[in-house]
């Protein structure tokens, strides 16, 4: 029997040698986020992504803007709108920003809908004219808010502008920038919402930016805040003592902004007109800050679990839309800052499902009742202060899908100053 050389086995022993510390190194890699680790693991996603959407990229099927039906809703092309009989719609429209039905005019459109859902305007929404280098198929109208004159700011999910339209469509201003998520006014003449980690304001006459406040630098490292606790969740822990620690991914995700208006700063004596409220999905974080100072002066992880829009309401309390990921079931929860106590206003159950993954809007109407938008169904519904459903409304896109809603809006009959926004190129529905 011939033995094997030194040489071979000096060789082989170096292989191994090489493939034990290529293993412990993927291994510490993966665990700390050294190189080629995020490499990989966005190679991975990007892979995942194109293999599920190259239709959507070349322009084929909106498969980024399409969602099934929930187990309430039969796969059928006539799903769409449903009263449900015994109950009390609030008065007046509902206006639904989304992926237009009809891509020759414009590939987005906000819907305007009356009491018996059907259409009776369109804005339609080119994202090209705010940013000719993206492709518009790519990205996501998201946010909206309306105007008494009939017209609209947007923003989109992976855009990067904002813009106001008038009631045809046509650009009143747009401004360039990572602007994403909600719109909120202030009734005082501006509108805030995200900037990447920067909450801003933004003058609706023209969209010059008037006031920012960094999150990090403004308000985790506010002085006499002592809040780095509060938010430093999403962190790696240093191999030295003496190293800094750094963020993971999206440590934060903010995803809502809005102010507390005079009007309703009576019934939160905690707070004063002007203080902004801010959701950060990632820890599950809601809070109050003084913009001027930094210092929060209220905040409160969860009950809610990646959680969206958190609204100050005219009695004292903050609704919360808990998106409940992974738990098959989202929730509208009432939050009172005074107590920190929570209930819950809404919530799916078998007979009536609700669930949203991501994304989701409520808005508190009039008499009471809540609209909501299930976003990944493409479903949008409102529902009584008891807790019944008044209506549905499936986004249709075919027999198997629907459209994804990001975001729906209520306004009274008496709304628009010039009556019903009205355009000779409005789009009819289908």
């Amino acid at each position: 029997m011939k033995l094997p050389s030194s040489d071979g086995f000096a060789r082989g022993f170096f292989i191994l040698s090489l493939a034990l510390i290529a293993m412990v190194y993927g291994i510490v890699s993966s665990w700390w986020g050294w190189f080629p680790a995020p490499q990989i693991g966005e190679a991975h996603r990007t892979y995942l992504d194109v293999s599920r959407n190259w239709r959507n990229d070349i322009g084929l099927e909106p498969t980024r803007h399409l969602v099934a039906p929930n187990d309430q809703g039969a796969a059928t092309l006539d799903r769409g709108y449903e009263r449900r009989p015994g109950t009390e719609r609030a008065p007046g429209y509902v206006l639904i920003a989304g992926l237009s039905d009809d891509q020759d005019t414009s590939v987005f459109a906000v819907r305007m809908m009356d009491e018996n859902g059907d259409e009776i305007h369109r804005w339609p929404i080119n994202y090209e004219n705010f940013d000719p280098e993206t492709p518009p198929q790519n990205v996501m109208l998201h946010g909206m808010e309306v105007f008494e004159d009939g017209s609209l700011v947007v923003t989109f999910d992976v855009g990067n502008a904002i813009a106001r339209v008038d009631q045809c469509g046509q650009t009143m201003w747009s401004a360039r920038g990572g602007f994403h998520h909600s719109i909120t006014r202030d009734g005082a003449g501006g509108i805030w919402t995200w900037y990447g980690e920067d909450m801003v304001r933004l003058d609706e006459e023209t969209g010059e930016k008037t006031f920012s406040l960094n999150l990090r630098n403004d308000i985790i490292a506010a002085k006499g805040g002592d809040q780095r606790g509060i938010f430093d969740i999403r962190v790696r822990m240093p191999g030295d003592a003496a190293e800094q620690i750094t963020y993971l991914d999206d440590p934060f995700h903010p995803n809502d902004v809005e102010m507390l208006r005079p009007e309703l700063a009576d019934v939160f004596p905690m707070f004063e007109a002007g203080d902004l409220m801010f959701s950060l999905r990632e820890p599950n974080l809601v809070a109050v800050v003084d913009p001027q100072t930094g210092v929060l002066k209220w905040w409160q992880h969860g009950p809610w679990f990646k959680q969206h829009d958190p609204d100050f309401e005219p009695d004292g309390t903050i609704t919360v839309f808990d998106n409940a990921t992974g738990a098959m079931r989202s929730r509208i929860l009432r939050i009172d800052p005074r107590e920190n106590s929570v209930s819950v206003d809404f919530e799916g159950t078998e007979a009536e499902p609700f669930y949203t993954w991501r994304r989701g809007k409520h808005q508190t109407l009039p008499n009471g009742n809540l609209l909501l938008t299930e976003a990944e169904h493409g479903r949008l519904l409102e529902v009584s202060s008891s807790g019944d459903v008044v209506w549905t409304h499936d986004m249709v896109w075919d027999a198997e899908s629907n459209l994804i809603v990001t975001e729906a809006r209520h306004v009274s009959e008496s709304f628009f100053t010039g009556g019903i926004p009205s355009c000779n190129n409005v789009v009819a529905s289908r």
